[in-house]
C-alpha cells in the first residue's frame, strides 16, 4: 500500500507557492471569479480563455489545462474538445469537473464528447456526478450530489479503468484513487457546501498541484488536502467571530495565502486503503 506523508504534501503546497504555475481554465460565469482567486492566493497563475480563437494558443504556454461545464453552451464544449486535443498532444496534465452530470441529457451528450477526445489525467466530482459519468443511473439535484461519496467507489474504479487516469469523488470524506492506490481525507467542514465554487476551485487546484507534481494521484491528493484543511481552519474562525459563510469565504482564501506547514501537518486526516 502507497503511503504518503504530511510533508510530502507540504512540499507539493511548496511547489506550487514558488513555480507559479499557468493553469489555463474553462471554467463556468459562477465559479469564474473565485476559482481564478483560489489559484492566486495557493501561489498559482489562473488564465480564464474560452474563445476558440485562441484555446489552442493558450494550451501551448500553460502547465495544465482544467474544464469545468458547469454553465455549459455549444461554443464552449467545443471550446473544451479543442483544448482537451491539444493539451493531451502537448502531454500537460487536464482535469475535468462535471459539474450537474446526470442532470440533462445535453449534459450528459457533452461529457461522453469530451471523453471521446481524450482521457483527462484527472475526474473529480461529487458522488452522483462520478456515478453518472461511469454510467450508473443516478438522481441528481442540479448540480448537488444525490449520493454520498462511498456509493461512487465503484464507479470511480471503472472511471480509472476506462481512462487509466486518477480519480477524485468529493464530499464529507475525499476519495482519491488511480490503478492501484487509494487515499482518504476527512478535513473539511460543512459550510464548503454553502458556498458556491467550493468544489469547483478544488478542481482548479489540482490542475495547479498536477502541474508540479508529476504523479497525478499525488497531485490531487495534495490538492484536495490542502483544501480540506483551509475550509475547516476558515469556518472555525467564522464561528468564533460570530461570522457566517460570507466571511468564511474570505478566509479561505487568506488561509490558502498563509498557511503555516506545523497548522497543515497537525490539522491533516489522511489515510490510505488497499485498492
Amino acid at each position: 500500500m502507497t503511503m504518503l506523508k504530511a510533508s510530502d504534501i507540504w512540499n507539493d503546497i511548496t511547489a506550487v507557492r514558488e513555480r507559479a504555475p499557468l493553469v489555463h481554465s474553462i471554467t463556468n460565469f459562477v465559479v469564474m471569479n473565485l476559482n481564478a482567486n483560489v489559484l492566486l492566493a495557493a501561489g498559482a497563475s489562473p488564465v480564464m480563455a474560452h474563445a476558440h480563437e485562441e484555446v489552442l494558443d493558450m494550451v501551448a504556454i500553460a502547465q495544465s489545462l482544467v474544464l469545468n461545464i458547469g454553465t455549459l453552451e455549444p461554443a464552449w464544449i467545443e471550446s473544451m474538445r479543442l483544448a482537451l486535443g491539444a493539451a493531451s498532444q502537448r502531454g500537460i496534465p487536464t482535469v475535468l469537473d462535471p459539474v450537474g452530470a446526470g442532470a440533462t441529457p445535453y449534459r450528459n451528450a457533452s461529457i461522453a464528447l469530451l471523453l471521446d477526445t481524450a482521457s483527462p489525467t484527472v475526474i473529480r466530482g461529487n458522488g452522483s456526478e462520478i456515478m453518472s459519468v461511469a454510467g450508473s443511473n443516478v438522481q441528481t439535484k442540479g448540480v448537488d450530489s444525490g449520493a454520498a461519496a462511498n456509493d461512487a467507489l465503484s464507479s470511480a474504479r471503472a472511471l480509472v479503468e476506462r481512462t487509466g487516469g486518477t480519480v477524485c469523488v468529493s464530499g464529507a470524506t475525499d476519495h482519491i484513487v488511480d490503478g492501484g492506490r487509494w487515499a482518504l481525507l476527512a478535513n473539511g467542514h460543512p459550510w464548503m457546501t454553502k458556498i458556491t465554487g467550493v468544489g469547483c476551485s478544488a478542481t482548479a487546484l489540482i490542475g495547479a498541484f498536477c502541474a508540479v507534481q508529476p504523479d497525478a494521484w499525488r497531485a490531487t491528493v495534495s490538492a484536495m488536502a490542502l483544501m480540506g484543511v483551509v475550509g475547516e481552519v476558515a469556518a472555525e474562525k467564522a464561528v468564533v467571530r460570530r461570522q457566517g459563510v460570507g466571511s468564511m469565504q474570505v478566509a479561505m482564501l487568506d488561509e490558502l495565502q498563509l498557511l503555516d506547514q506545523t497548522t497543515f501537518e497537525q490539522r491533516l486526516k489522511m489515510e490510505f486503503k488497499p485498492w
